[in-house]
């Protein structure tokens, strides 16, 4: 069990290349503030390095906010408020304190998209636990399907990937025209709720004929829960 100076005071940190990769975007991200003693925690809880993006974030922001919000990526913010971005910890249901046997069950929820859609680090037993993908893969629960497909990256390379473009192509058939706006007026504590369903054959064949109205995320991520229980009998797990 690693104490939290020697996860923070590492000679090679990742923070300052991310925030370079970050500059050099052509991606609209912004950098929310964090706070310094909510990330070092999240990193002595989680035992991860400042050497990884995925410490480097927790440790230096309060999470990143990529496409006018459309993408949420998961850090330390402060106080926050009713309608700010959640942190990872809250996400994560990590202990307030530090419990050296806790672990975050499937996998690690590093981020939201605005559907609905949850990114996770894998596990150490995926299959166990009902996810495809290797221990430490992203996965990605995608609304519209009801189900986990695994992205064959890691989450430095996940990040790049978002970086590059990669959400584009990703989202390619979900983006309708003023889609920006939608997503801009949101706050962070909210996705947008579609009707028909994205799972269903008439959002499938026009999207933008469907309507759509914010929603607490909390109750859009229920909503995609009660479906799979209720197609499947299974329940996906966000952590």
């Amino acid at each position: 069990m690693r104490e939290v100076h020697e996860l923070v005071d590492v000679d090679d940190p990742a923070w300052p290349v991310l925030l370079e990769e970050l500059s050099g975007s052509g991606v609209p991200v912004e950098v929310l503030p964090g706070d310094a003693e909510t990330g070092r925690a999240g990193l002595r809880q989680l035992q991860v390095s400042a050497r990884s993006n995925l410490g480097g974030i927790v440790l230096n922001c309060g999470g990143l906010l990529v496409d006018s919000g459309w993408l949420r990526v998961f850090g330390s913010p402060g106080a926050s408020g009713a309608e700010g971005l959640p942190g990872l910890a809250e996400v994560n249901a990590m202990p307030s304190a530090f419990d050296p046997a806790w672990r975050p069950g499937a996998g690690l929820v590093v981020a939201h998209d605005v559907l609905g859609g949850v990114f996770a680090l894998n596990g150490g037993d995926p299959r166990a636990a009902g996810r495809p993908g290797e221990p430490g893969e992203v996965v990605y629960f995608a609304p519209d399907a009801l189900g986990w497909e695994a992205l064959g990256a890691g989450h430095s390379a996940w990040l790049s990937w978002i970086l590059a473009g990669g959400l584009d192509e990703f989202y390619g058939g979900l983006r309708w025209d003023g889609w920006r706006g939608e997503v801009s007026a949101l706050n962070g504590r909210q996705g947008l709720s579609f009707f028909p369903p994205l799972w269903s054959a008439e959002a499938r064949q026009d999207l933008p004929a469907t309507s759509r109205r914010p929603v607490p995320m909390a109750e859009l991520l229920g909503l995609s829960r009660d479906s799979c229980v209720q197609f499947d009998g299974a329940d996906p797990g966000w952590n």
